[in-house]
Parts: C-alpha cells; structure tokens; sequence
C-alpha cells in the first residue's frame, strides 16, 4: 500500500532479525574520534617510528597535520595545493575488547583519510586505501585478542602535487567502531527509493543485503518501519528468508 506523502519527511527503520531471536542489526556505532595519537615520520618510513607511541602527541580527530605546517612556495603541494608541507603521518590507539563483545563482529570504518592509508590491529596489515575521500571499513574480528588491541595507521601524502586545491594531510573525518552480530547488514546493504511519488501519496522501495558470517543456515527476518515527521507510524512490512552458512542474500519490499 502506497505511504501517504507528508511533505516527503520520512523516517526509515530497517530491522532484521535471524532465528533464535538473534538482533542482526548493529548494536553499536560508536565514535572513536578522542584521544589518538600521532606523529611525522619520515618520506620512507614503511614501519612505525622507533619512539614509543607513548611519546606521540595526543590528538583529537578530525585532524590535518599539512594546516599545522608553514606556508612556502617551495613546498611541492604547490600553491594549487595550498603551499603547505604534506610527508607521511602515523596514527595509533588502543582499542579494548570488552568480554560483551564475544560472538559479535567488530568493524571500523573511516570517513576520509587523505591520502593512501594503510592500517595495521595486532602487527597484522589489514588493509591499504590508496585514495584520499572516499569512506572506507575493515573486519577486525579476525584479528582482535581479549584486552588491549593496538591500532596503527600510516598516511602517506609525500607524493605531490597530487591535487589541484588543498585536500590536508590526515583522518581528517570522522572515525567509527561498529559492532554487529554474526548475522547482520552488509556494508552499504540498505537503500530506499520512491519511484512514484504524488500529492497525497508515495511507493517506497526498501532493499536490504543480509550476510551470514556463522556455519549454520538461520532464519531471518527484515523488518520495514516508516514514520512521519511527527514519528507516527505510518507503514510496516517484513520478509523471510532463508540464509545459508557464509552467505548473503538481498530482499526487496516495497510500501
């Protein structure tokens, strides 16, 4: 049945759920922008520096290390990169894994880090990002040990001119823990549309990407809210389907 069209202000929950009574949406997202720190390394440096972390400056994300620099026309960003130094800056902070988060999953994923990052849980490489803006996240699950867990991240913005105004040096966007069960959304799996759309009335279609991570077949059901902007309910939905172990499967509902 059509949504009935309030100014088009909508709110869209999108829920599932895996037999038995398993909450497949993430549980958390939680920023992790406080208390980072940080150092310059050298133009060649592949490993962290020899100073322990403990010594780095503290710093607070966002941050660009390039707006801290000296102007200079010598500098190779050039003016179109706004005269400012780029070189190679590395991150760290620990993360702590709390006895709670057994059976879960635990992602992090960066808004923007300019440019060419590469990220280390454990001493273990997990993955390098050789770009500068787009969002990008990574499975620390794999990985993690009960306690502490360190986190390290080089970025490389030595070579330049690479732009042609000034883009900063750093994770100069937010940064997020996310914390699913094993049965939950794929990254980016949920989007909506209104295809039709008039005075009084909307079609709106909900897509959904579900992905297994255990060794066993579940049940899942996708579950499809709709409020208004007075956060009325105003249309509900659900899907079954069947998941088999380390699988995924996309469902389509439209209200």
């Amino acid at each position: 049945m059509p949504v009935r069209n309030t100014f088009l202000s909508w709110m869209i929950l999108i829920s599932c759920f895996a037999t038995p009574h398993l909450y497949a949406q993430p549980s958390g997202r939680t920023n992790f922008d406080k208390d980072w720190k940080f150092t310059l390394g050298k133009p060649d440096e592949q490993k962290a520096p020899d100073a322990p972390v403990s010594e780095w400056r503290s710093v607070d994300l966002p941050h660009d290390w390039s707006i801290e620099g000296e102007f200079s026309p010598t500098n190779p960003a050039t003016n179109g990169g706004g005269s400012l130094p780029g070189g190679i800056g590395w991150y760290a902070k620990t993360i702590n894994l709390e006895d709670t988060s057994k059976g879960k999953k635990l992602f992090i994923e960066f808004d923007g880090v300019y440019m060419n990052s590469t990220v280390w849980i454990n001493g273990y490489q997990i993955g390098t990002r050789p770009y500068g803006y787009a969002t990008f996240q990574y499975d620390l699950t794999p990985f993690l040990q009960p306690g502490n867990n360190s986190l390290l991240v080089r970025v490389d913005n030595s070579e330049q001119p690479n732009s042609r105004w000034y883009s900063g040096s750093g994770i100069y966007r937010h940064v997020w823990l996310i914390q699913t069960h094993e049965i939950h959304f794929a990254e980016n799996g949920t989007y909506f549309a209104a295809p039709v759309i008039t005075g009084k009335e909307a079609t709106v279609n909900a897509n959904a990407t579900v992905q297994n991570e255990t060794f066993e077949a579940a049940d899942v059901e996708v579950k499809v809210h709709i409020y208004d902007a007075g956060g009325t309910l105003v249309a509900e939905q659900s899907q079954t389907l069947l998941l088999g172990a380390k699988s995924e499967a996309g469902t389509f509902q439209q209200l």
